[in-house]
């Protein structure tokens, strides 16, 4: 936690969920290895893959410190026992095709640490969209907040779930809630968020997220239930009027 000179050093649980995940698997897997900071575990936690998937985790099996492949009640699910499993002081889910901004994206996070006495509760920071390529296309559209609080989110998930850095300590009694199948995260990120005391703006780009697009049978169930969490941390009436807006933006940006 602390090194000699009393400098904050927290190990970093890396957690990658995947289900036939074998074509982006393993460029995640390098981008993890090749982290210049080195007090990291890194799991992986699958549903059971039919392809290549394991092939690829056991090639670097000595590089990881958990491979679990069994069936499992979807991607929350996985992402539970993955908390479970893990040892480190933050989490950090990465998705599949996804990476770390740099190699030492990491480093320089621990980095922006220094000033402080004790570690924050959540650590956060901004998210470029690459893609399939690793080329970067944009920063994500909606901009991180400079003071993160559980009501940011109002305007929606300020901050990307792969860069939102939660204590291990905090999610630990604060599973994923499975009654959300695809925004369980956005909820998950705001119950975090309501118990912390500390959010750290890291105030750098911490992933490089891969665009894939997200199908819009997906995104419709996706935003009822994104609907359905802001109506309840927030309040239907004040979640109605930002909804409101939301649409407003979007016809006065056309």
């Amino acid at each position: 936690m602390h090194n000699s000179s009393g400098h904050l050093l927290p190990k970093f649980s890396i957690i990658t969920v995947t289900y036939n995940a074998g074509k982006v698997l393993e460029e995640t897997i390098q981008n993890v290895i090749a982290q210049t900071y080195h007090s990291i575990e890194y799991l992986i936690i699958d549903g059971g893959s039919k392809d290549n998937t394991l092939d690829i985790a056991n090639k670097y099996r000595s590089h990881l410190h958990h491979i679990v492949s069994e069936p499992d009640k979807g991607l929350y699910d996985a992402m539970n026992k993955g908390i479970r499993l893990a040892t480190g002081d933050y989490l950090c889910f990465l998705n599949a095709g996804d990476k770390l901004h740099d190699n030492d994206t990491l480093q320089h996070m621990v980095h922006s640490l220094q000033p402080l006495k004790e570690l924050p509760d959540v650590l956060y920071g901004e998210t470029a969209i690459v893609d399939s390529k690793g080329h970067f296309l944009r920063m994500r559209r909606l901009s991180t907040p400079q003071e993160l609080t559980w009501k940011s989110f109002k305007e929606g998930m300020r901050v990307c779930h792969q860069a939102f850095f939660a204590k291990r300590e905090l999610a630990v009694h604060t599973p994923y809630d499975l009654q959300y199948r695809f925004s369980a995260d956005f909820d998950w990120c705001i119950r975090i968020m309501k118990q912390s005391h500390l959010l750290h703006n890291t105030h750098l780009t911490l992933v490089n997220y891969l665009d894939e697009g997200l199908t819009t049978r997906n995104q419709k169930a996706s935003l009822k239930e994104r609907f359905r969490i802001m109506a309840k941390h927030y309040g239907l009436f004040s979640t109605l009027l930002h909804h409101l807006w939301f649409v407003f933006r979007a016809i006065i940006k056309r």
